[in-house]
């Protein structure tokens, strides 16, 4: 939910009574236990003790600094809005941090809650891998819960659980609502849907807000006593090995007999794409190979192949095309993203990277291919690397023999999508509309009622809207029906009665030098006359006419980019304004991810109407160039878009 920065309004102090009415609220509706008076050794002073540990809960809870805030951001794939409640505070020691964030009448604790407040929720457990997804934003499907049956009675349907991983199973890292029973599960593999709906976790952006606005948030604790409450030792590993599980559609796929299956085996087994669903959930298959340490040497092999294997794939796939389907030139990332990373052959492919073989980067990569004359590269400002030309006949990707990939990449590179380097190529139109369109803005202009004796003398209609070629013969019309031009200079308009009050109204200094004189230049006349006359515009795509289309009042709006820096110094481009230009932002932003090989999001414009919303478009990196590229492939003049470089400090 908090994937994107929230609009969070001041921060208010929060009054005593109520941070103890909310407080009361938050230990009766999570069943916090309160000590009673039989629980102290001093049966005359009970009624003090417990005072003093009902104040020590609340304070636990909701220190007594406490400050709260409203706040709005948006949710779910449909981006509809929601707003809530923020409760700020600071533990002894601990810097400012949310701690609570109320949604309609639910109030949900944050990981800095639960880190300070062991036991406060129910706590399940899911491998590690699965949990990165989980922190992207992804919802935990039923098979990724591990550590049970049994789950903890708590979790039904509706109920706060908090999620750990494995290597760390009692430090809470993500919040989140069962959207089912989990407690009565009696098993979770083959079972389907989703488990748990996250709602905020580490990393998230109420995990790093601080009062500073530094944007970084506190590290998690490597252990924190009170939370995992499972057994350990011989106890917890005979538990784990009497679960019995029979996949009995395995058996009869592969024409074999039903297995014993652990779930000792099944928390190591991580790879399957229903785990998790959610915005950052990616599918891919389990490969039973075995995990081991590569060689530097055997890594180069593998992105070398890789690379190969991907040429031989799109020369075979775009042989029609001259250019084999291809923007040139190629920069690095586009080349790496969509050529190699999709043809690697191996699971472990997500921990591979281009830092692991001899080369340490893409630039030195790309150079070896140019050394061995399978392309040509060149640099660029910057020290970026773009390929120019790649000789697809060579017989290395010719006679390449391609072998056998996961699920996840075989299916990109057989069918053209994410993986066959499709995202490079120069046909993309098939799924975005705007892509190759002619927009054309139109600037009209509606005069004041003040001229509508000028409009008069050429017969023409002052509550009409003119183009500024439009409006020249008119105003020429009226200056030579009232015999206005100079004596002694033709370019030189005298000024009547009404052209001195309706243009010039005496406000400025150069308003005053002119009704002194009498008289302007007529190319001045004409520009004063429309400054003063109300904008309207028109936005055409392709063969609209402008009679066809009702004039908005304003000058046209203009598609602004913003450079800026987040987190100390990582810089973001966002974009926003396209929709007038007939662009669809979800769309953008898919070419934008697969162009920049950046990850990309779309939200909601802070400030935009929830009726009339305008979508900002996210993307990692420095990516102004990128983005003014996609934008004139869809119709859209340079001159039509704003630059604003926060990064330099400047506006261009």
């Amino acid at each position: 939910m908090f994937k994107k920065k929230p609009n969070i309004k001041a921060l208010a102090p929060l009054r005593s009574s109520d941070r103890r009415r909310i407080a009361d609220q938050i230990i009766a509706h999570y069943g916090v236990e309160i000590p009673s008076k039989e629980a102290t050794d001093q049966p005359e002073t009970g009624q003090e003790t417990a005072t003093i540990s009902v104040g020590a809960i609340r304070n636990a809870l909701l220190p007594d600094n406490t400050q709260s805030a409203r706040f709005t951001t948006t949710a779910g794939k449909d981006l509809k809005q929601i707003s809530g409640t923020l409760y700020v505070g600071k533990h002894s020691g601990q810097p400012q941090r949310v701690l609570w964030i109320k949604l309609e009448d639910r109030l949900l604790p944050t990981v800095y809650t639960l880190w300070m407040n062991p036991g406060l929720v129910p706590l399940l457990h899911t491998p590690d891998v699965v949990l990165q997804k989980l922190r992207g934003g992804a919802d935990l499907m039923t098979p990724g819960l591990a550590r049970g049956p049994p789950f903890p009675p708590k979790a039904t349907k509706g109920s706060v659980v908090a999620i750990a991983s494995l290597e760390k199973p009692n430090v809470p890292m993500v919040v989140g609502v069962c959207e089912i029973d989990v407690a009565s599960l009696q098993q979770v593999r083959g079972a389907k849907g989703h488990a748990v709906r996250g709602e905020h976790w580490d990393g998230d952006e109420i995990w790093a807000w601080s009062q500073g606005g530094s944007g970084s948030g506190g590290s998690a604790p490597d252990d924190i006593q009170g939370w995992d409450t499972y057994d350990s030792g011989s106890g917890l590993e005979q538990r784990l090995n009497d679960i019995v599980i029979e996949d009995s559609d395995d058996a009869q796929n592969d024409g074999g007999v039903p297995i014993p299956y652990t779930a000792a085996q099944k928390s190591q087994e991580i790879g399957q794409n229903e785990f998790v669903e959610g915005e950052d959930a990616e599918p891919f298959e389990r490969v039973d190979e075995e995990e081991k340490d590569l060689s530097t040497k055997e890594i180069d092999d593998i992105f070398w192949n890789a690379l190969l294997y991907g040429l031989h794939h799109h020369g075979n796939t775009n042989r029609s095309d001259p250019h084999h389907g291809l923007n040139f030139p190629v920069n690095q990332s586009a080349l790496i993203s969509n050529l190699v990373l999709p043809f690697l052959p191996i699971t472990q492919a997500a921990t591979l990277n281009i830092k692991k073989t001899s080369w340490k980067n893409a630039k030195k990569f790309i150079k070896a291919f140019d050394k061995a004359r399978l392309l040509k590269s060149k640099d660029r400002d910057g020290g970026e690397c773009v390929v120019v030309e790649i000789d697809f006949e060579d017989p290395a990707i010719v006679n390449f023999v391609p072998y056998k990939l996961p699920k996840k990449e075989t299916a990109g590179a057989e069918s053209g999508g994410g993986g066959g380097g499709k995202a490079i190529t120069a046909d993309t139109s098939s799924f975005d509309g705007s892509i190759g369109q002619k927009l054309s803005k139109i600037d009209l202009y509606k005069p004041k009622e003040q001229l509508a004796p000028v409009f008069a003398a050429s017969k023409a209609n002052h509550h009409a809207l003119y183009l500024p070629t439009e409006l020249r013969p008119i105003i020429n019309a009226y200056i030579d029906s009232e015999e206005l031009l100079s004596d002694t200079n033709k370019r030189l308009v005298n000024l009547d009665p009404i052209l001195a009050n309706a243009v010039f109204d005496g406000s400025t200094t150069l308003d005053r030098e002119v009704l002194a004189k009498g008289s302007v230049p007529r190319d001045a006349l004409i520009e004063r006359m429309l400054k003063s006359c109300s904008p309207y515009h028109i936005i055409l795509r392709n063969d609209e006419t402008r009679d066809s289309f009702k004039a908005k009042a304003g000058h046209a709006p203009k598609i602004t980019i913003v450079l800026e820096t987040r987190s100390g110094n990582k810089t973001v481009t966002k974009l926003s304004g396209v929709e007038v230009f007939h662009i669809q932002p979800q769309a953008l932003a898919d070419e934008l991810q697969k162009a920049c090989a950046s990850s990309t999001s779309v939200g909601q414009l802070a400030g935009s109407s929830p009726k009339k919303p305008v979508m900002e478009v996210m993307v990692q990196g420095p990516q102004k160039d990128a983005m003014i590229k996609a934008l004139e492939k869809r119709g859209v003049s340079r001159h039509w878009v704003e630059v604003n470089d926060k990064t330099k400090g400047k506006k261009k």
